[in-house]
């Protein structure tokens, strides 16, 4: 599934735009500041209701004016989004309002790679951990009413374990976070084998003289239950008022020779690993449930020689996923054959012949 038609409207510097993109290679370019990553940012803000370059959303709505309206069709689905300066968000799918944000994410999977997508694997455990909560979100019904409780379970025990309540109370607690834990941990772990397999052949064509190793951390010592490890920390857990271990200390471990990749591989290669693990979640996708993500690639070219950006097009190519992509110089990108190009210049967006 496809975007057809996207609208802006007070977006960033883009007053009024209408693009529509072709179901294929779409390439993005201009100069710096332009308003060609604002395109991106669009199309995120419409799947996941938040902008990928700023905290503060009001800064992306045009200056001098009280909101921003997005539109955009996506086979026979309609979805719209407008938020003002108060932060009043409003959002319709086919003309209602959705029951959670996370519809968003439903209708229009998105992967996102930036210059700045590095945090991956340089930051801690959260990037990652949201990593594979985005594919077991995508292939498992369950999934977000088994996170959620666990999470609102896990910050009632930090809220019992601050304020000191006694061993008994917390251990009926446990008792459920235990069961949801277990749960959580098993469709993570699940899906991070069923992603190994397809993530294999991608590493194997951007780094093949690499053998990088993947694996699941589930959070605590996988030669115990987590209810034996809850009732086991519980002192310490008490005197630093926080749960130590558990699922929300989840992690994807990527190795070479058992060495931490970042402490490996060159910034080039360590770009063309986070592209395969964004790449490799929209081909498990599509395999699993005939589902095709968007991707969403900014300033492609940074970091990569001729040769390496030509192997990174040609594997987004094969995915047969839309592919919007930007670029300052496009004639760094000629070795593909775009369907749709796309120029901006002051915020203004303009077709351009292929």
């Amino acid at each position: 599934m496809a975007l057809s038609q996207l609208r802006l409207s007070h977006f960033r510097n883009i007053e009024s735009a209408e693009l529509r993109p072709a179901a294929g290679l779409n390439l993005i370019h201009g100069a710096n500041g332009s308003g060609k990553t604002s395109v991106l940012e669009a199309i995120w803000f419409l799947g996941v209701g938040r902008s990928f370059r700023s905290q503060q959303s009001q800064r992306v709505i045009q200056y001098q004016q009280e909101a921003f309206t997005l539109f955009a069709r996506i086979g026979d689905e309609r979805m719209g989004m407008q938020r003002n300066r108060q932060g009043e968000v409003d959002v319709r799918i086919n003309g209602e309002r959705p029951q959670r944000m996370a519809d968003l994410a439903k209708l229009l999977p998105l992967q996102l790679i930036t210059p700045e997508s590095f945090a991956l694997l340089l930051d801690g455990p959260k990037a990652r951990r949201e990593y594979i909560d985005w594919g077991v979100f995508h292939s498992d019904i369950q999934f977000h009413l088994v996170w959620a409780r666990c999470r609102r379970l896990l910050k009632q025990r930090n809220q019992l374990l601050r304020n000191q309540v006694e061993d008994r109370q917390i251990a009926i607690w446990d008792k459920q976070l235990a069961q949801y834990s277990r749960s959580l941990t098993e469709m993570r772990r699940a899906w991070v084998n069923s992603l190994n397999g397809v993530l294999e052949g991608i590493i194997g064509t951007f780094l093949p003289q690499v053998p990088v190793r993947v694996s699941f951390s589930q959070g605590w010592d996988a030669k115990y239950d987590i209810e034996q490890i809850l009732t086991e920390q519980l002192r310490r857990d008490k005197q630093l008022g926080y749960t130590v271990s558990g699922p929300h200390k989840a992690d994807l471990r990527l190795r070479v020779s058992n060495i931490p990749v970042q402490d490996v591989l060159s910034r080039g290669q360590l770009k063309l690993l986070v592209c395969a693990l964004k790449i490799a979640q929209g081909v498990l996708l599509s395999k699993q449930h005939n589902k095709q993500c968007i991707y969403l690639v900014d300033d492609l070219a940074s970091e990569l020689d001729a040769e390496k950006r030509t192997l990174l097009l040609r594997q987004l190519e094969q995915t047969g996923s839309q592919v919007f992509v930007t670029a300052i110089d496009p004639e760094q990108l000629a070795m593909i054959d775009w369907q749709r190009r796309f120029h901006v210049e002051h915020g203004e967006v303009a077709a351009k012949d292929s």
